[in-house]
């Protein structure tokens, strides 16, 4: 077997990424403090598909070198707005039909392998702070709390892997119900 080059993998060209249909999944971003984080959840958020990303209060927002040290470009690929409050972004998705999804440890959190997104609904999942997680008021609101299990001695994923974990698990789960 050999690697296969770039030019083999036929990547779409940005304008033509832009004009694809997206994943029905937006990504909020809750006081995310490292650059190289946001660039990171980009970056994942251009490989799966995902329609949009906020980036809200503290965190940061391209243009900014750290950022495309991981985004790789994809800050252009993917749309993304700036919104300082959290909670007030959160309510206006529920108002446009959005079932909002807190990526957090909580109580009646539901264990990722069990969360099942409903055809059709159009989901945005919370992110939080590398430190202090997703904003309380915030978790209140939410219409669910999705847990990734966890089974070593750490407390948490970082954002960047838990981004990637839960939105591969949403894609593969919705594909798997369009076959």
């Amino acid at each position: 077997m050999r690697k296969l080059s770039m030019d083999e993998l036929n990547r779409d060209s940005v304008e033509d990424f832009k004009n694809k249909k997206k994943i029905p999944l937006v990504l909020v971003l809750d006081n995310v403090r490292s650059l190289n984080n946001v660039g990171s959840v980009f970056r994942t958020a251009d490989a799966f598909m995902v329609e949009k990303v906020y980036l809200c209060g503290i965190t940061g927002q391209p243009p900014h070198r750290d950022i495309e040290k991981t985004a790789l470009g994809a800050t252009e690929s993917v749309e993304w707005v700036y919104m300082p409050d959290t909670l007030e972004l959160v309510k206006a998705l529920q108002t446009d039909g959005y079932k909002i999804g807190a990526v957090e440890q909580a109580e009646r959190s539901t264990m990722l392998h069990d969360f099942m997104p409903e055809a059709g609904q159009k989901y945005a999942f919370v992110l939080g702070n590398e430190v202090m997680g997703v904003e309380q008021e915030v978790v209140s609101l939410s219409d669910l709390i999705l847990e990734i299990p966890q089974f070593g001695t750490k407390h948490s994923l970082n954002i960047s892997v838990a981004t990637g974990v839960v939105v591969w698990d949403f894609l593969s789960k919705t594909m798997a119900q369009k076959v």
